[in-house]
């Protein structure tokens, strides 16, 4: 499915779906944050600490921090791997699954509401 968006209606999109997931879905993820639990969500596993910060460009400290606090909320959890202890391997939980679903139908709720006759909310 192919959606036309001028930039405006897709920042009004973008601007409604995250005033809706603060006030409906939770918790308040930094943006940094959110990308690595959508990439863990959306990207087929395995997916390592180390496989992340090469994939985002950023730090495996970087990634920790941010596993951290999505950990404490019960979103992913991390294992090492038995293969390579090394490793640290992140798992999806069904409490992550669960926000990740509610952040879908939440842009979906949106976008259906956005005012599609070239004008913007």
């Amino acid at each position: 499915m192919s959606i036309d968006l001028r930039p405006a209606q897709a920042l009004g999109l973008w601007h409604a779906a995250t005033l809706s997931h603060l006030a409906f879905v939770g918790p308040d993820l930094t943006l940094r944050q959110m990308v690595i639990l959508l990439h863990i969500y959306l990207k087929p596993p395995p997916h390592t600490v180390r496989g992340l910060a090469s994939r985002l460009g950023v730090t495996k400290p970087v990634i920790t921090r941010a596993l951290d606090s999505m950990g404490n909320l019960g979103l992913v959890r991390r294992v090492r791997d038995d293969r390579d202890r090394r490793n640290v391997i992140i798992k999806r939980t069904v409490e992550g699954a669960l926000f990740v679903e509610r952040l879908g139908d939440t842009i979906i709720r949106e976008a259906r509401a956005l005012p599609w006759d070239g004008g913007v909310a």
